[in-house]
């Protein structure tokens, strides 16, 4: 059997289909689950073009690329480790079926391959937005540290602005129906991709944590 290569997805993968599934998962499933040990406050930033942007955020679970689009309300595509494709067995079948129904695409965090660039310019052809998250795993921290820089790079390469995201309050999971905790998504003001790569991170940083209220770790 051939082996399937999740990294490579072209504009038509991304379509009314893949928005549609997306409105399934977080309308019909997510929400009202999670809205019973919940409440999601969204802070928006309605000075937006209707051009597509990078959506990159802070990582603090596995809610995340829900929460994304809960915030954004355009079509997403999501960068997802490569290590959700890997697991075995039946249901490690499911879950690459149904994230790359989601929009998903793989990405090795180790190293930026090419697969990953021409899925990413795939994405905006499709007028999809990409969402990205910078840490590359999840950091419940409370800190702005270090973060991979792959991101600044399909920026620059699909020539599309960066807007921060700030996701704060699901550090830790809640399943008590009787003390919700409130979840904050913010969003920050774009990053144009055609700074220099270490002003884009720096930017980046200093939003994130301000979005958070997280710490900002500086680099020594």
């Amino acid at each position: 059997m051939e082996k399937i290569n999740h990294a490579r997805k072209y504009a038509k993968d991304f379509n009314i289909l893949t928005r549609l599934y997306q409105y399934y998962a977080l309308y019909i499933l997510y929400i009202p689950i999670f809205s019973l040990f919940y409440k999601f406050k969204c802070e928006r930033n309605k000075n937006l073009k209707k051009e597509p942007y990078i959506f990159a955020a802070n990582h603090i679970s596995y809610c995340d690329p829900f929460l994304m689009n809960m915030l954004t309300v355009r079509p997403l595509a999501y960068m997802a480790k490569k290590e959700l494709y890997e697991v075995k067995g039946n249901f490690g079948k499911w879950v690459a079926t149904n994230i790359s129904r989601l929009g998903a695409f793989s990405v090795n965090r180790e190293k930026l391959e090419v697969s990953t660039i021409k899925t990413s310019v795939d994405v905006f052809r499709a007028k999809f937005n990409l969402c990205i998250f910078p840490q590359g795993g999840i950091r419940k921290n409370k800190k702005i540290e270090e973060v991979n820089k792959g991101f600044v790079v399909i920026a620059k390469m699909v020539k599309a602005d960066i807007v921060p995201v700030g996701i704060s309050g699901m550090e830790s999971y809640n399943w008590n129906i009787f003390k919700r905790k409130t979840v904050n998504l913010r969003m920050g003001t774009p990053i144009s991709h055609e700074l220099p790569y270490e002003e884009i991170i720096r930017q980046w940083k200093l939003q994130t944590a301000e979005l958070t209220g997280y710490e900002l770790v500086q680099s020594e």
